[in-house]
This record gives C-alpha cells, structure tokens and sequence, in this order.
C-alpha cells in the first residue's frame, strides 16, 4: 500500500483527484469504478472545475459503481444512480449510456447481482477502482463477515451503516435495509484501488485497513494484498498511523 497524507478534506479531495484525472487522460477510454457517499464529492467536484476548464475529457470513460439500495428506482432523489447524476455526472461530459449503476429496482436479487457482474466483467474490470471505508472497515457495502465475499451480491446493512447513512435520509426508518453491490474479489480484480478517507471517525478503520491483519472483520483489509492500492487520507483519519509509514 503506498500512503499519502493529506492536510485535510480539501487537500486529499486535490489529491484524489489529481490520481483519476491521469489516469483518464493517460488512458482516455478507460473503465472507472466509482464510489458514493460523502467523502468521494470533493473529487468529484475538483474533477468537474477541470473539466470546465478543458484539462480532461470523460467523453470516452466508461464508469461502473460499487452499489445501489436495494428498493430504489434510478429515479428517487436517494438512490445513488441519482446521487452519481447529481454530484458528478451532470458536470462533465461522459455519455450517460456508459455509466453503470446496480440495478436496485430489480426485485429479484440473484438476477440483478448476476447481471451486473457480468457487465463488469465484459468491461475488463475497472483500471482504477475509487473506494471509501466505513467506520467497521466496510468497502461497497461489503460489511464485516466470517469470509470475504466474491461477485456482486445482496448484502443486510449493519447498524451502525444504517446510522451513519441516515444523514443523507429524512428519518433513519427511512435508510434501506439491503443493498447490492460488487464483492471482494470484483473489487481486487480492478487495476488500481484508490482509497479515500477524511476524519477522525474513520481512524480506527485506516489503522485496521493499513497494518491490522488481513480479515474479513475489516473487509478493506484486503487491500494490503492488492499489487496496486493507494490510500489517500487526511491528519485526523491517519492519526493512529503514525510512525508506521
């Protein structure tokens, strides 16, 4: 794992995005896996400022992402396909026919996880894979377990995910309680992992990802075994990591 430190929300935000944005001008059909959630949006819109200002062009990227709720059309306002549109896709100029989303509206779960690994596997896998990490060390919505998970599949959100995704919903009871999403070894398959992580309440689970031992208890341990992964994280979330790196 190579570590970058980064000041701050910002800096690792610049950071992040400095390491997409070459790969889409090194490689400009490339396949991105995309990540949802809080800590990815300042990337995003780091990419977007450049993309107005004509320094990268997605008019060729294909993107898949990690995970969808399960329950949720493309259509409603908390699905991440809406999310995706909202916060990145709408700013530049990919062709929406190439970017992917589990399918969540699709009821019957072995049909749509089959469905969606199959399409990232007639896309080459991603050649970088964006991921944040969960307080309990989760990656996608691969939550901690007694074995590391395989292809795309229907997962039970943990608690403590429901909690701190209730943010995004008006009322806890309103967070779905399932999800789809690419597995373990879908992840590992990508080219290049690109970890992000900001704030202290995700210390703990760099400190477990980056020197704890490789478990499915902290699914993002595994990562230590990928042959190209890059963390980068901010004071607060690196704080328990000092003097290790």
């Amino acid at each position: 794992m190579k570590i970058i430190h980064a000041k701050n929300y910002a800096d690792m935000s610049r950071k992040a995005a400095n390491i997409i944005s070459a790969q889409v001008i090194l490689k400009p059909d490339c396949v991105l896996g995309l990540a949802t959630g809080t800590t990815p949006i300042g990337a995003y819109h780091q990419l977007i400022d450049w993309y107005k200002k004509g320094d990268v062009d997605f008019s060729q990227v294909k993107t898949y992402n990690l995970d969808e709720y399960r329950g949720l059309t493309h259509e409603d306002p908390q699905s991440y396909h809406y999310f995706m549109n909202k916060e990145f896709f709408s700013g530049i100029n990919i062709d929406l026919a190439n970017t992917h989303v589990p399918d969540g509206a699709n009821p019957d779960a072995e049909a749509a996880c089959k469905a969606y690994d199959k399409m990232v596997a007639d896309a080459g896998y991603p050649d970088l894979q964006l991921l944040g990490i969960g307080r309990n060390g989760h990656i996608g919505f691969n939550e901690p377990a007694d074995a590391f998970s395989k292809g795309t599949h229907c997962v039970d959100l943990t608690e403590s995910t429901i909690e701190a995704n209730s943010r995004l919903f008006e009322k806890e009871e309103d967070v779905p309680r399932q999800a789809y999403t690419m597995g373990v070894q879908t992840i590992m398959n990508a080219r290049m992992v690109l970890m992000v992580a900001n704030g202290k309440n995700k210390a703990q689970a760099v400190h477990d990802m980056c020197f704890g031992p490789v478990a499915p208890s902290c699914p993002a341990s595994i990562l230590q075994l990928h042959a190209n992964c890059v963390v980068v994280a901010d004071d607060e979330a690196l704080s328990l990591c000092e003097g290790l790196y």
